[in-house]
């Protein structure tokens, strides 16, 4: 939301709709609390918010910063546009690593700090994430990481988080035309 809403301020012709609070996150099911509406119904969910709102808008941009989201909102898109709709979906590429390590740490600093527990925060799986895919694709997040985390929060920072989300501002502005 943060980067549509900044992206809304710079530009007269970008509305931003509520967020879409749940997603396809089945890989993180080994964790307590995580709740997924699975691929097959995040798509379907997609494609119909996108054929009402392609009756209002010209154009529709999904925006998606969650990995597990990534293929059926490629489907989605993919649908919605041989039914003749400006559909495009667009997601943030953050430098560093996967999951709730430096990278989304900084990034939460920059957006909420006071919901982010530096006290609380411990490396995870460390290796490329092209090495963990396979194991992570069999057997989700816990196959790979018992506390959740791709890469390490250590050095975490607020000025980090600030530098990134512009950046990726920027880029979504560039994209969009």
């Amino acid at each position: 939301m943060a980067l549509a809403e900044a992206v809304a301020e710079r530009r007269e012709d970008v509305d931003v709709a509520p967020a879409v609070p749940y997603g396809a996150s089945g890989e993180h099911a080994g964790f307590a609390g995580t709740l997924s509406i699975g691929q097959a119904a995040l798509e379907l969910l997609l494609v119909e918010l996108c054929r009402s709102a392609t009756d209002t808008w010209s154009r529709v941009v999904l925006l998606s910063g969650h990995g597990g989201n990534a293929a059926p909102v490629r489907r989605a898109v993919a649908l919605l546009r041989t039914e003749g709709r400006n559909v495009r979906a667009w997601a943030p590429s953050w430098r560093g690593d996967a999951h709730a390590g430096r990278t989304e740490t900084s990034v939460q600093l920059a957006l909420s700090p006071g919901r982010v527990r530096l006290d609380r925060a411990a490396a995870g799986a460390t290796a490329p994430l092209a090495e963990l895919l396979p194991a992570l694709q069999a057997g989700g997040l816990l196959a790979v990481s018992p506390n959740g985390v791709l890469g390490d929060p250590a050095g975490a920072g607020t000025q980090e988080g600030q530098e990134m989300l512009a950046q990726a501002v920027a880029a979504l502005d560039r994209w969009l035309g």
